[in-house]
């Protein structure tokens, strides 16, 4: 049950900080409005930190946030398929009601912003072509890179890590993937991340909305799962785990 807590407040940490930044940055009179996009890199970099210590302290020893990883985990071992399914669905309910308090916390400033679609680019990912192949590919690699770098840091030698310390490298992770990867689609790396605040974006009500692309909706979810799925396979083959 603690595992649950903590995935589920930890996932809306996650989302509280790193949706934020992107309203922080993009909403009209917001005071970073035009920060860019090393901001927002930064910002879930900082996000996915801060919710792993959340996850972590309120008993998910693992402190996932995001079902690609969950998977990849299940797939060595760590959980069973059942844990696998309740852990994504907590984590999904935690994107929720982050993303919820995200538009809470900008209420003001949904109305000042004419464009449907930067709303919509608060809460889910989207491409910046659309090429559903193109995306797919992307976020598939952008996940690989994620999960197999975190099999590498916490693997042995270098996973003798001091206590504490591999929030701040895998937060250091996000922040470089964004900066290197995340151009073409937003890097989501997470169904989670997307399914749950592109859900909150349908059935809030928030001024002025479009609609929410769930045409696009399968490639953050689908490209995730099978980028942390081919990490653990390559990791295997390398003899990490």
């Amino acid at each position: 049950m603690d595992n649950l807590l903590g995935e589920c407040l930890g996932t809306m940490v996650l989302i509280v900080f790193g949706c934020g930044v992107c309203a922080n940055m993009s909403l009209t009179q917001s005071k970073g409005n035009g920060g860019g996009w090393i901001c927002i890199a930064t910002g879930w970099g900082f996000a996915v930190t801060l919710g792993v210590f959340t996850a972590t302290t309120l008993g998910a020893p693992q402190g996932d946030l995001n079902p690609a990883v969950t998977l990849a985990k299940t797939m060595a071992g760590i959980y069973t398929p059942i844990q696998f399914v309740m852990t994504s669905a907590i984590q999904v309910l935690g994107a929720i009601i982050g993303a919820a308090i995200v538009w809470l916390a900008y209420l003001p400033h949904w109305a000042k912003t004419k464009d449907p679609g930067t709303k919509l680019g608060v809460f889910a990912t989207g491409p910046a072509i659309r090429s559903p192949i193109a995306n797919f590919l992307c976020e598939t690699i952008a996940t690989f890179f994620l999960m197999f770098v975190i099999w590498m840091i916490f693997s042995k030698p270098v996973g003798n890590l001091v206590p504490g310390y591999g929030p701040y490298i895998v937060g250091v992770l996000i922040w470089a993937l964004g900066l290197s990867l995340g151009g073409p689609t937003g890097y989501a790396m997470n169904p989670a991340r997307d399914f749950g605040p592109r859900l909150a974006h349908a059935i809030l009500p928030i001024a002025g909305k479009g609609g929410s692309d769930w045409g696009y909706a399968w490639v953050p979810i689908v490209g995730p799962l099978c980028g942390g799925a081919l990490a653990y396979i390559v990791a295997t083959a390398c003899g990490v785990l």
